[in-house]
């Protein structure tokens, strides 16, 4: 068969090209195939920080200088995101702009005051706080001049910061400017502000309080025993911390433990101090999910009495009810914390092993 010439040269260049992208692409296709797939292998990370938003053009030209800067800066402190705290200060007055009642000096006719619209009662009882004196209430010092002062924009914003954060915030933003202002439509309106002004059209949470690494991390486990209680666990986030609780609305550090492990079928000890002698000591390194790190933390604790404990969904990562004051039930890292106590194993219990036992039998 005759072929000609400019053929075998096209044909030798095509396959050249084809060959040139094989080498690029082939790298990129065996390091885009997740992690977690294969046996041995580790579940992705889902729970790093929340990305930085970069302000939209409508933000840069809607916001005033010091006002954005002011977001970015008390939202990157607590957490909270700067489009929503932004969204917020819109939505109220303007970013401070507004002359109505309440803004510049005085309340409003419901007895709110400032570029953030605090009430007086939840700032801490008057506009102008000493920081060195006692209170209750969100006052806040955002420019180090020693005085929470609602009408400044630095410590409105800052104590809006708080509250958002105290309600769930990142997390759970929606239920956090519910508590703002006590109504769905308000809600509705500030992330729709929000969203316009950040340049990726979003609000942005942290990947925890995302779902979608919710199946990966399951499906990760090393038994079916234990996607159950991963499942049930992360189920319960955006949930408040509640002493004594075991759910379903709320719960304590040891009440979402219990009751993840009875939602697999298992019964195990309902308190820390009965969960941390129950488990298998192991060493750590070797943890896994399902498995339990205690902390020194709590009133009464101590290195042999630990007060405080999380699930561990992740090398590094644990989901935690932790104080009423820290938000609500989150996914969080425990490396780094110098009071961890130890791990344990509730799953090698023999009493454990015996309800396992029973289990495989009764679906037989």
């Amino acid at each position: 068969m005759n072929v000609s010439r400019p053929r075998v040269v096209l044909a030798v260049v095509v396959a050249g090209m084809l060959l040139l992208v094989l080498v690029i692409v082939s790298p990129m296709m065996m390091t885009s195939i997740p992690s977690f797939i294969g046996n041995g292998g580790e579940p992705p990370d889902c729970t790093d920080g929340t990305q930085v938003q970069e302000a939209s053009d409508s933000a840069a030209s809607d916001i005033p200088a010091e006002y954005l800067e002011l977001y970015k800066k008390h939202g990157e402190k607590s957490g909270v995101q700067w489009n929503i705290l932004a969204a917020v200060g819109k939505r109220e007055t303007d970013h401070g702009r507004s002359d109505l009642p309440g803004v510049k000096s005085g309340t409003n006719y419901a007895g709110a005051a400032g570029p953030m619209q605090f009430l007086i009662s939840t700032w801490g009882g008057k506009a102008r706080i000493p920081m060195s004196s006692t209170f209750n209430g969100y006052a806040s010092d955002g420019d180090g001049d020693g005085v929470g002062d609602v009408y400044n924009p630095a410590d409105a914003i800052l104590g809006a910061a708080k509250m958002l954060k105290h309600n769930g915030a990142p997390e759970n933003v929606r239920r956090a400017l519910f508590v703002y202002n006590r109504a769905w439509w308000y809600v509705d309106q500030v992330e729709e502000i929000a969203r316009k002004y950040a340049r990726s059209g979003e609000v942005e949470v942290p990947p925890e309080a995302d779902d979608s690494c919710d199946e990966p991390l399951v499906e990760a486990a090393p038994s079916d025993v234990v996607r159950k209680i991963l499942a049930f666990a992360l189920d319960q986030r955006g949930k408040p911390y509640l002493w004594g609780g075991t759910g379903p609305d709320a719960f304590d550090c040891s009440g979402i433990v219990y009751a993840a492990y009875r939602a697999a079928g298992l019964s195990i000890p309902r308190t820390t101090f009965g969960q941390w002698p129950f488990g298998v000591k192991i060493e750590r390194g070797s943890e896994q999910p399902g498995d339990l790190v205690f902390f020194n933390a709590g009133p009464g604790t101590s290195p042999n009495n630990p007060g405080h404990v999380g699930m561990v969904v992740s090398k590094g990562k644990m989901v935690e009810a932790r104080c009423r004051l820290c938000g609500p039930i989150k996914v969080t890292g425990y490396e780094g914390r110098d009071s961890i106590v130890g791990f344990t194993r509730p799953l090698q219990n023999p009493a454990v092993l015996d309800q396992l036992e029973k289990q495989k039998k009764a679906s037989l």
